[in-house]
């Protein structure tokens, strides 16, 4: 009779920040994203994105250093 294999789950683990950054830094790379991604939209719509994954991949970015921001300003209340 065979053995049952047992597969190991992989176990997410969140991400650490490579470096710690400033406020301002944050905000400063928040509005270059925001403009690549209204750039990325643009080559969208005219059918000259190559990747159009890269649409959710910007939207993610984006979402990532508004979460940076507000941690850090929810952390300089307290």
């Amino acid at each position: 009779m065979a053995t049952a294999k047992t597969t190991k789950k992989a176990t997410k683990t969140p991400k650490e920040a490579v470096e710690v950054k400033s406020l301002a830094d944050m905000q400063g790379a928040l509005v270059t994203k925001r403009a690549e991604m209204m750039e990325t939209r643009r080559s969208h719509r005219a059918g000259e994105l190559v990747n159009p994954r890269a649409i959710t991949h910007g939207r993610k970015e984006i979402a990532r250093l508004k979460t940076a921001i507000r941690a850090h300003e929810l952390k300089g209340d307290k």
